[in-house]
């Protein structure tokens, strides 16, 4: 029997004192939210409201809920139960201290009792936010020491926030001396993947036959059995696939125990047979040259039930400031949008909170696979035992919370570790405690230090850089394992514009507090901002209204994303990945390189990336975004497949749209391929002509379901000769 409770928090100064007043707290939530509802404070998402918050993040929060007057049968004890408090706390019933606990990842549960019928209260003091004390004020850097999201701290795309609070579910359990506290399930397939031997395991205490029925994906029940570890063998298994290779097939299992009260305690779970490694990249032996050859790059290549998987996906962070108030209803709509944009993978990133149980379980049912980072981001985490002791029980916990995931596939240690602006080597005592974590607890999953390791590429973030050079030109030089982040800005959707700032800020737009606060401004590279308005005047002068800033800033977005997907696309075998960065925002940014407007709103980007990540596409290779009448135009045609089918010949029609007018300039007569191959077709040239009134030259592709298009700019600002098309072959 589970018994909700009542809270109330409020601040205080110090451990010993009591706040001089309690407001009604809302649990899972944080202490900022509910302060700031009790107390009418600024919305924290709109214009500068978030500064009316900072203050909380140095003072003492105390929860209390009480005791009501109630007992247990003297077959029955009481456990107070929590999912995760965030950060450090104490829990207390009267003046007794019954645990002190630091860190968000780990849950609690211990018996309440002997207290039930004290009418006392049952209090959660949290500590001020962990702050390293030598680090530099208001930076990333005061998280150098402990295992809160360094995000919190403040980023280019997020404001100083640092949640603390009780961010998971808590309540009240009365319990018999039997008890099912949970149920797993382990698998292993036989090297042909015609069998996978299946054990179900129970953790229980007291006495009773564990009875378990386990059900195909169709919910067809192939095994019933009793005990508290049993094993049986499922013949050809349906295999767990990610998205555009196979369907993500989940069997379930179920659990029931029946205490001594006649009530049955059920547990249920799923799990997908699968296997996954990381292996060595096509072509990587060969870099170095010479000998005696080592490794150079890492291997980066994910290989799924034996096939190698061109990773194609994004970055995903909080969707939302405060993890308390992350729901289903948050993670749904924006893995769906993953799906629907044929994407197959998202790393969720360091220096974010890692998400709720309802995250992983969604990317279960939708095949999008995951890689993992622990809490670490962008620092030197030091070797001191009480740092590593923490992050060693979160990551413990972390690890046996997620492990029964089909959909994760990689852990890593952290983001930008081995950067100079961190410092950490491979050698550090935090990545040595978590590989062999992982190693102990996790055998089966890859785990990599960080991201990037040598040979993959973090960046670029910007289309057009300051030397004049554009991102197609960047991109056709690359050469890279791995694309794990790369970025182009743009001006965010006009909801989620107007949900941020007051309309007289946003246009036109200059940088002033709320701008640079928004993140339209001040991004990290000099002489860059994320408006990118330099950019759009070289292009078209100045923007009119907010309307035309918002259509030219997500145009070049569109592009910028469509040309960085499908090089890398083209790189395979020897690259292996591309995400971007990113997918989402935790909360309205007036520009980023987000592919969704907060919460959950696609930009025009959205729609070009998802038609780049077909898993077969017609595709064209530029060189660059504007062209000017008498200009040479350039494309390389290629027929890109990811997916795991073999693709027929067929036709790609190439024309150009100048304006109104249509240009058919080769027909590409194609030759069939096999699964996961790219085919490289002509070089189309073509003179363009002077065209008044056109201001808009596209690139058609014509290929039946793998057509394509790229919108480019056109100039007629000079007369020339009718087109000369000159093929090769």
């Amino acid at each position: 029997m589970l018994q909700r409770l009542f809270w109330e928090v409020g601040p205080c100064s110090g451990r010993e004192e009591t706040p001089a007043e309690f407001v009604p707290a809302a649990v899972p939530g944080a202490v900022q939210l509910d302060w700031a509802k009790a107390k009418g404070l600024p919305d924290y998402k709109y214009d500068l409201g978030f500064k009316e918050y900072r203050w909380m993040e140095d003072s003492y929060w105390l929860y209390r809920s009480p005791l009501r007057r109630q007992t247990c049968a003297s077959n029955e004890k009481a456990y107070f139960v929590c999912g995760g408090i965030d950060y450090e706390f104490e829990i207390r019933i009267g003046k007794k201290i019954i645990l002190h606990q630091e860190g968000m990842f780990r849950p609690v549960e211990f018996e309440i009792t002997p207290y039930l019928g004290t009418n006392t209260y049952l209090e959660i003091l949290i500590w001020p936010a962990p702050k390293n004390p030598g680090a530099y004020p208001d930076t990333r850097d005061e998280a150098q020491q402990c295992c809160k999201p360094a995000v919190s701290y403040g980023w280019d795309w997020h404001p100083r926030l640092i949640p603390l609070g009780i961010w998971e579910e808590a309540w009240i359990e009365t319990r018999a001396e039997s008890f099912l506290h949970g149920a797993a399930a382990v698998y292993t397939l036989s090297h042909d993947y015609s069998r996978a031997e299946v054990t179900l395991k129970a953790e229980r205490t007291g006495d009773g036959p564990v009875e378990w029925r386990f059900l195909s994906p169709d919910g067809e029940e192939i095994f019933t059995g009793e005990g508290d570890d049993v094993t049986f063998t499922v013949e050809e298994p349906e295999l767990w696939w990610c998205n555009g290779c196979g369907k993500p097939a989940l069997y379930r299992y179920e659990a029931y125990l029946e205490d001594e009260r006649g009530e049955t305690i059920r547990r249920t779970g799923r799990v997908g047979f699968r296997t996954v490694e990381l292996v060595m990249n096509e072509g990587a032996w060969d870099e170095p040259e010479g000998f005696p050859r080592t490794r150079s790059t890492p291997p980066i290549q994910l290989r799924l039930n034996g096939v190698n998987i061109f990773a194609k996906g994004s970055n995903w962070v909080n969707p939302e400031i405060f993890p308390g108030t992350v729901t289903r209803a948050t993670y749904l709509p924006q893995i769906k949008l993953a799906k629907e944009a044929n994407m197959n993978l998202f790393r969720c990133w360091g220096g974010a909170f890692v998400d709720k149980n309802t995250f992983f379980e969604l990317c279960d049912e939708y095949g999008i696979m995951v890689w993992q980072e622990f809490p670490l981001a962008c620092n030197n985490y030091y070797n001191s035992e009480h740092y590593l002791s923490v992050l060693e029980s979160e990551a413990t916990a972390l690890i046996e919370r997620l492990k029964g995931f089909a959909c994760l596939v990689l852990w890593c240690g952290g983001n930008e570790l081995f950067n100079s602006w961190s410092g950490m080597t491979d050698q550090h005592y935090a990545l040595r405690l978590l590989n062999k974590l992982c190693y102990e607890l996790d055998r089966e999953r890859p785990f990599i230090a960080t991201s990037p390791l040598y040979g993959m590429a973090h960046g670029c973030y910007i289309f057009k850089f300051r030397t004049g050079e554009e991102v197609y030109e960047a991109m056709n030089r690359s050469h890279f394992t791995a694309y794990t982040e790369f970025g182009v800005p743009s001006i965010a959707n006009k909801d989620c514009l107007l949900a941020a700032l007051p309309e007289k800020k946003l246009f036109p737009l200059v940088p002033n507090e709320s701008t640079v606060a928004h993140h339209a401004f001040d991004a990290w590279l000099p002489g860059d901002t994320w408006s990118g308005l330099d950019m759009l005047r070289f292009y078209w002068g100045e923007p009119q209204t907010l309307d035309d800033l918002i259509e030219k800033s997500q145009w070049t977005q569109s592009e910028g994303y469509k040309c960085i997907f499908e090089e890398a696309r083209r790189q395979k075998p020897y690259c292996s990945m591309a995400l971007n960065w990113c997918f989402n925002e935790p909360w309205p940014t007036v520009a980023n390189n987000s592919l969704l407007s907060y919460p959950a709103s696609p930009k025009k980007a959205y729609e070009a990336v998802k038609a780049s990540l077909r898993p077969v596409l017609a595709s064209a290779r530029l060189n660059r975004f504007s062209y000017r009448a008498g200009e040479l135009f350039e494309a390389e045609l290629w027929l890109l497949n990811d997916s795991l089918s073999p693709v027929s010949a067929g036709t790609v029609s190439a024309s150009i749209k100048l304006g109104s007018t249509v240009i058919h300039l080769l027909d590409w007569e194609y030759e069939g391929m096999e699964p996961n191959k790219n085919q490289m077709g002509p070089v189309l040239r073509y003179r363009l002509p002077h065209l008044p009134g056109a201001d808009t030259l596209t690139l058609v592709l014509e290929a039946g379901g793998y057509s394509s298009e790229y919108r480019l700019v056109y100039y007629p600002a000079q007369k020339a000769e009718s087109g000369l098309r000159i093929l090769n072959t």
